[in-house]
């Protein structure tokens, strides 16, 4: 390199500017965020008939430690659920890609959700692509002031209520909203909805395609999911090339057959599939790892085919094996490989286990811990006496009365003190302290006995193993 080249370590961002396109694809995208945008912006809002928390469907209380999601309650000690979501999450999403490609990120991803909304405002307040271009090169004045300036006031507004709703997951909406917009709210609220105000903003307003394809891990790992059979966003070479590359369709070359004679392919190189590219890629250019698979430049693609009079499907959905081959078949779903059917296997596998743990759950938790400091003691009368902790978790939203027995010794052996029964409220822990007194020749005899936990109200019964210490196991 000469000493009048410059290097420079990053490529400077050009911003992309998307064309509106109409088509089956920019359909799904449109009903797919209508759908996530309802189920985001309304789940907060619905109402559900609680008894130890506030009526909502989606609660997460931090407070009380416990996750309400309709009728399920989730507590800490249900994190064993959390490690199957995630696993069951990843596993779908590397069925997904096997099967075809990067759908999520074209379709349901948060950041693609929201960056698609951001430009439809864009182009609703500043107009189509044209326009957009113009208004970006022209110079500051009151109706790019104005233009620019709504579109981003919209956008904050968006993110704002985009972080309201999420904060309403954690707490009751109704009252934190009031609380919000009164000033009562708790400091941690305002710092979150504030957080969340600007990170949306930034990712879906200012960022965009930015964080696809240099925050987001996933598109680098995704490649090694792509098998030749996996659909994808595929342009078809052979068809749009031909023998001598791609050409407007100038006099003498505005027929396919035209084309076909003169050695030109299908593709008039008008550029709209690069237009509405929101990752502002060429598709034409191959398979590449920017490409989210959302659909639009086949879209834009198949409405220039038909004002041509050429057939559809230039781009389109496809393998690399099928386009590639001599005569390629129709595109087809090819799922009867070894690595989909393994995510496939894997994921109904841990989705079993999921539901089976889940409807098999008690409705109450217990466990008892021997006190072992000391580890007995010894009467006068002789008697050996073991200390113990009985720790229960009622997971109903009613209070609930359990009863202690025993079994393997005298019931007479139970000392529970004052407490006849044990009541806890719903939701709520409670520990009480129990002792087991044996005479020195049953303590001698005795290692371990049960201690049986009976629900009252469902008459379910706990049994729980544990030890007996005396004093001629530790001479």
């Amino acid at each position: 390199m000469s000493d009048n080249e410059e290097s420079t370590l990053y490529q400077k961002h050009i911003p992309i500017v998307t064309r509106s396109v109409k088509g089956k694809f920019r359909t799904f995208k449109t009903a797919v965020m209508v759908l996530a945008y309802s189920v985001y912006f309304l789940l907060p809002w619905l109402p559900w008939h609680r008894v130890s928390a506030a009526s909502q469907a989606i609660l997460f209380d931090l407070t009380s430690r416990r996750f309400f999601i309709f009728n399920l309650i989730v507590y800490p000690q249900d994190v064993f659920w959390l490690a199957m979501l995630l696993f069951i999450a990843a596993a779908l999403l590397f069925f997904v890609t096997g099967l075809v490609g990067r759908a999520w990120c074209g379709y349901f991803c948060f950041q693609t959700l929201w960056s698609d909304l951001f430009i439809q405002i864009e182009h609703l307040i500043q107009g189509e692509r044209p326009a957009r271009l113009r208004l970006k090169k022209q110079h500051w004045n009151l109706e790019k002031i104005l233009k620019i300036g709504g579109s981003h006031a919209l956008m904050i507004l968006v993110s704002f209520w985009t972080a309201i709703t999420f904060v309403c997951y954690f707490s009751y909406s109704p009252a934190f909203v009031h609380d919000f917009f009164t000033g009562a709210a708790l400091s941690g609220g305002y710092f979150a909805v504030l957080v969340l105000t600007l990170l949306t903003y930034m990712a879906g307003g200012v960022a965009r395609e930015q964080i696809c394809l240099y925050a987001c891990p996933y598109a680098r790992f995704q490649g090694v999911m792509y098998e030749a059979d996996t659909l994808a966003v595929m342009y078809d070479t052979k068809r749009g090339e031909g023998l001598k590359g791609r050409t407007i369709p100038i006099h003498g070359l505005k027929t396919q057959e035209e084309r076909m004679t003169a050695g030109h392919g299908d593709c008039i190189d008008c550029g709209f599939c690069v237009q509405v590219c929101p990752t502002g890629i060429d598709i034409r250019d191959g398979l590449q790892y920017q490409c989210i698979s959302c659909g639009l430049c086949i879209d834009a693609c198949d409405n220039i085919m038909d004002s041509v009079g050429y057939p559809r499907g230039l781009i389109r959905y496809d393998s690399e094996r099928n386009v590639e081959s001599e005569k390629p078949h129709a595109p087809q779903v090819m799922w009867k490989r070894f690595k989909v059917m393994g995510y496939a296997g894997a994921l109904m596998l841990m989705t079993s286990v999921l539901f089976y743990n889940i409807g098999t759950r008690s409705d109450s938790e217990v466990n008892v811990q021997q006190v072992r400091q000391p580890l007995y003691v010894l009467l006068s009368d002789g008697t050996v006496r073991n200390r113990y902790q009985i720790h229960i978790v009622n997971k109903t939203e009613t209070e609930q009365t359990y009863e202690v027995r025993v079994h393997h010794i005298p019931e007479e052996a139970l000392d529970m003190g004052n407490i006849p029964e044990i009541k806890v409220r719903p939701g709520k822990a409670l520990a009480v302290n129990a002792k087991i007194n044996l005479s020195h020749e049953l303590a001698e005899k005795t290692h371990e006995f049960e201690f049986e936990i009976t629900q009252a109200s469902t008459g379910q019964n706990i049994e729980i193993e544990t030890s007996f210490n005396s004093p001629k196991e530790h001479d």
